[in-house]
């Protein structure tokens, strides 16, 4: 698998954002909830976030990191591989930037953050113009790794695979090779481990959600 033939499958990622967030990404790209943590000098929780946390950086961008709370930690514990705690997951997403290789797949995270009173923004990015940047590091996910809702599915670090060197069609398969599933796998997340800086030269689309 290359940034091209990724991007002839999923030409845009998409990804919702705070109303405005898309200047502060031209200016510092897409930083994990982590990078922004730290540079905002404020404490993750250890636990689900219930609703999102405001915070500014050293230059004045404002910023936000959004609620996780469709994860719980009592439903995840069962379902986790290779010896992960709750709070291993936790970390493993707080290092990552989330994007979604279909618009339509964002819908459902939309309906909550307006119940949850967020004004909202579409990104759409190039995919191979913003994959290309981070190749070594960007991965794809069959599941929604951030949530628990309804009848969890089994996770573990093979659950976000690296896109360099993929084998596609094993990719595919192996979840239903195992008996976990019965169709064919697609990409649900793309992912990012330590952000991308540079990922305002890649968007392309900003539009009110």
């Amino acid at each position: 698998m290359t940034p091209t033939a990724f991007a002839a499958r999923h030409p845009t990622l998409w990804r919702l954002a705070m109303r405005g967030a898309h200047e502060g990404i031209r200016r510092h790209g897409l930083l994990t909830a982590a990078q922004i943590a730290e540079r905002a000098d404020i404490a993750l929780p250890r636990t689900p976030r219930p609703t999102a946390l405001h915070a500014t950086l050293p230059d004045g961008t404002p910023v936000a990191i959004t609620d996780n709370s469709p994860l719980s930690f009592a439903k995840l514990a069962p379902v986790l591989d290779d010896g992960l705690t709750p709070e291993d997951w936790l970390a493993m997403l707080n290092d990552r930037v989330f994007l979604w290789p279909e618009r339509r797949l964002g819908e459902g995270n939309l309906r909550a953050r307006r119940r949850l009173g967020y004004e909202s923004e579409w990104q759409g990015y190039d995919t191979a113009a913003l994959l290309t940047l981070v190749w070594d590091r960007a991965e794809i996910a069959p599941i929604n790794t951030g949530a628990t809702i309804r009848r969890p599915t089994r996770r573990g670090r093979a659950t976000f695979a690296p896109l360099a060197g993929l084998d596609w069609q094993a990719w595919r398969r192996a979840r239903r090779d195992r008996g976990e599933v019965q169709g064919l796998d697609t990409p649900k997340e793309v992912t990012v481990r330590g952000g991308i800086p540079g990922a305002g030269a890649a968007l392309r689309v900003v539009e009110a959600a």
